[in-house]
């Protein structure tokens, strides 16, 4: 079963508009391909929503693989794709020129996998320790865990500085602890376990062994030197003079003045706010936040699987 829609995807025009903003000629290669692979996705799906979410049940003990390549580049609604290719496209412009192109989609690659694996590994610990086998059934799709570890490794090449997160102020290191919490809170549909799956693997990385195994298995060590983006880093792209977004407050011509916490509040209201719809000629009752089958059109079984299943965004 495809993703329902209802009418024009008004995240997606607002994604496209902030992009030709930007300039495509402004984007780096790989956050360019990221994003356009993910918009190209959510137009065409590859498979039914049901067919690509990422759990302990469907992944592990299914032994569904390929759900690990699937998942992170597959959005529930076109808010969902909005706020995280926004955030794609902020990260992306600063780390890319930081690491170089090559580095920059070698960490994509290997985040989008493993942070799939260490998300089951969370839930699988869940469902022990509180002996509730549901959390084996939480299927989750979307970009985000990679973005929590994305804002980690921002954070590690570009220290200092505050983040305002729901009007509280906090040291940006320690910003992705409290967006955490505060997502959970404001949309209890969202992905804890995914999100928080994005940090570790982000900390994994910037004080873990995770830099050096990538090292160990890269072909070419020297992208993993700090200097070697800036040095490496594709046309000349990080020096050219005519750049028109070289400094973080640059950013604000194409946000409308808005930080990247103030654009995710907003992206959530609008969000929360489209959730109801009338089909059928039924009432707009107001839907959970998150995905939602008609129950008519699905057999006992796949009832019963979804009042287990709960499907969450990264």
């Amino acid at each position: 079963m495809q993703r329902r829609r209802r009418g024009v995807d008004v995240g997606l025009i607002l994604l496209l508009s902030q992009v030709f903003q930007v300039g495509l000629e402004n984007i780096p290669p790989v956050t360019l391909g990221t994003l356009a692979l993910n918009v190209f996705v959510f137009l065409k799906p590859l498979k039914p929503l049901l067919k690509v979410c990422i759990s302990v049940d469907q992944g592990y003990h299914r032994k569904d693989w390929q759900r690990l390549l699937l998942a992170p580049v597959h959005h529930a609604d076109d808010w969902h794709l909005y706020f995280n290719m926004v955030s794609l496209l902020w990260k992306g412009i600063k780390l890319e020129r930081k690491l170089g192109s090559i580095l920059f989609g070698y960490i994509i690659a290997v985040f989008s996998v493993l942070i799939g694996i260490v998300y089951m590994v969370l839930e699988f610990a869940l469902a022990e320790l509180l002996n509730d086998p549901s959390y084996k059934m939480n299927c989750a799709v979307g970009f985000s865990g990679v973005l929590f570890a994305l804002k980690v490794l921002n954070n590690h090449y570009h220290p200092g500085g505050t983040s305002n997160i729901m009007g509280i102020p906090i040291s940006s290191r320690y910003a992705c602890w409290l967006e955490l919490v505060a997502i959970h809170l404001c949309s209890p549909g969202t992905s804890f376990a995914g999100h928080l799956a994005g940090i570790l693997v982000g900390l994994m990385y910037t004080m873990g062994p995770l830099k050096m195994l990538m090292k160990a298995t890269a072909g070419d060590f020297s992208y993993f030197n700090d200097s070697a983006g800036q040095r490496d880093y594709y046309s000349g792209y990080s020096r050219h003079p005519s750049y028109p977004y070289n400094t973080p407050g640059d950013y604000d011509m194409y946000t409308g003045g808005l930080t990247e916490e103030e654009q995710f509040e907003r992206a959530l209201r609008n969000s929360l706010h489209d959730r109801g719809f009338s089909a059928g000629g039924h009432s707009n009752e107001r839907r959970p936040y998150g995905f939602w089958f008609p129950p008519e059109q699905l057999s006992e079984e796949e009832v019963r699987r979804q009042r287990l299943n709960r499907f969450d965004r990264w």
